[in-house]
């Protein structure tokens, strides 16, 4: 009897000890590109609970007892993407608002916005996306058609890059701006006394006061939208560069309903009200949404001549920019921020306003460690001041298609020896080790296909300039894939959750139609997504 009961016992012992360990989903098949630190590859990979269980070879998979299993056939897989500069939530009203990008003249302009007046009725109508320097006359024109258009009724169209507006006169009366209102931080365009309805910068900010102010049903309408665009490029992380908090408490309450899926790297924008809210609540973190930094201006545009530059712009004699807010201010409100959890992250374009941020980031942070404050746009510096970058304090944060858009015309705004320190994506990967990738959306297209080949390529989508722009700050495959995920994730704080597909991160990957570490470059701009998962859940699959 005594023996019976040994050998019953061995027999459940040995069946507990075959029992298959579970897993949600295994991908077999597949190019897996793990972006771990050796940047390894594997054919096969395990999720459970939604986080990375494991990756290896098929034979590795058959461990698992599996409740889905997905034949990759051979395509590749990359860990979810993460647009390290963007405006979501400015996406989403965009999609509501007159669409300007592509317009090759004013008259085409004038045109989109009487055919969308016609359609929609609005009682203040609001566009972006002209810009001067692909148009015939690359000069800004003034409001004389709009007013004679619009009379009563208010009219801002905004630049591409959201640093330049053209007002017409019943929206500068909306705004109470007149010949005296003065334009700190800015610029009022006056011409033979009368205003010609340019602003630029600061000034801006009086006609945004009297926008409209969009529905609840509105603003998740543009959240949703956005969303909808973001995962269909296998976008799974997005830093909103400056928000406020009704949008971010929103954006939490879609997320947490599961309505919003994708997961948000909030910058709240540079206000009293915010900095007062946010720097005494603390870091803010969820599984989906992370608040722990500041947005900050220091100069305007180089398209719309605000860029803030040592020495006169070359194609505007004593012109050079200026500076948002002054530098007592700035050093004032990094001292804030220092002193707490959060991150400053400061737009800075022209080599004036990056040697301002980064002195003042330089004397701040010396004695402070891992604070990862971070310079957006990094767009002019002045070789000198390349120095201030470094691993842990001062992190760029840049967008190669700014490089790509602005090349046709960028050398006559800052010279031929200005323009070696702009756009030096490989310089800067040099002194900071690591560096982020982003768009800057709207500005540029949201398709990060066209990040990471204006990244290798430095040439635009018809292969323009042969060899590339500036070919020698080109970055390779391997480094634009790791700027777009594990050294976009490190800047956000969130290297050991996401970022690589690794064991115990999150189960956020892309399963590409065209494999981007392989394809030739000129095809990089085409290549499209087949699916988009994040933590586990597929939220993209392509028709």
């Amino acid at each position: 009897m005594k023996n019976l009961y040994f050998l019953l016992l061995s027999v459940i012992l040995i069946s507990c000890g075959e029992q298959q360990e579970t897993a949600d989903l295994v991908i077999k098949n597949a190019k897996i590109y793990t972006v771990d630190e050796n940047f390894s590859t594997a054919t096969a990979m395990a999720v459970k609970d939604g986080k990375i269980l494991a990756t290896g070879t098929n034979a590795d998979m058959e461990v698992y007892s599996v409740t889905q299993t997905i034949d990759a056939q051979g395509k590749a897989i990359v860990p979810g993407l993460i647009d390290g500069h963007c405006h979501f939530y400015g996406l989403g009203q965009q999609l509501q608002r007159v669409d300007l990008v592509g317009t090759k003249s004013y008259d085409e302009v004038l045109q989109r916005v009487r055919d969308f007046q016609k359609e929609n009725d609005k009682s203040f109508i609001i566009g972006r996306g002209w810009d001067q320097n692909d148009w015939e006359v690359k000069e800004y024109p003034t409001n004389q058609e709009l007013n004679e258009m619009f009379p009563d009724t208010p009219v801002a169209i905004t630049r591409i890059d959201g640093h330049a507006m053209i007002a017409n006169q019943a929206a500068l009366d909306a705004a109470g701006i007149t010949t005296s209102t003065k334009a700190d931080g800015g610029a009022i365009e006056i011409k033979k006394g009368i205003l010609t309805g340019i602003l630029v910068d600061n000034p801006m900010e009086l006609v945004e006061a009297v926008f409209p102010r969009d529905s609840r049903k509105d603003d998740i309408a543009s959240l949703m939208a956005a969303q909808e665009i973001n995962l269909s490029y296998g976008l799974t992380t997005v830093d909103d560069a400056g928000l406020y908090r009704e949008t971010i408490e929103l954006i939490d309450s879609l997320q947490q309903a599961g309505d919003l899926k994708i997961k948000m790297y909030a910058m709240i924008s540079n206000t009293p009200e915010n900095l007062d809210y946010y720097l005494n609540k603390g870091i803010i973190k969820t599984d989906r949404l992370n608040v722990r930094s500041v947005k900050f201006y220091a100069d305007g545009a180089l398209g719309s001549r605000g860029a803030a530059m040592k020495e006169p712009y070359t194609d505007r004699h004593d012109h050079y920019g200026a500076l948002l807010s002054p530098i007592a201010t700035i050093k004032e409100t990094a001292a804030r921020i220092a002193a707490t959890d959060y991150q400053m992250n400061t737009h800075a374009i022209g080599d004036s306003a990056n040697y301002v941020v980064l002195k003042t980031y330089q004397d701040l942070l010396k004695d402070k460690k891992d604070k990862r404050w971070r310079i957006e746009h990094a767009q002019i510096v002045d070789q000198q001041d390349f120095a201030m970058f470094n691993e842990t304090n001062i992190l760029p944060s840049v967008q190669p298609t700014h490089a790509t858009s602005d090349m046709y015309w960028a050398q006559d705004r800052v010279g031929a020896e200005r323009i070696k320190g702009a756009y030096a994506y490989q310089t800067l990967l040099q002194q900071s080790k690591r560096i982020a990738l982003g768009t800057d959306y709207p500005v540029e297209q949201v398709n990060p296909f066209l990040t990471f080949y204006a990244a290798v390529a430095r040439q635009d989508s018809s292969g323009y300039p042969e060899g590339g722009f500036l070919p020698q700050q080109a970055l390779s495959r391997e480094e634009a894939l790791r700027g777009m995920t594990i050294w976009a994730a490190y800047f956000n704080f969130e290297e050991n959750e996401k970022g690589s597909l690794e064991p115990g991160k999150a189960a956020d990957f892309v399963i590409l139609n065209d494999n981007i570490m392989e394809i030739p470059v000129a095809q990089l701009p085409k290549a499209s997504v087949k699916s988009t998962f994040i933590n586990g859940e597929q939220v993209y699959e392509s028709k």
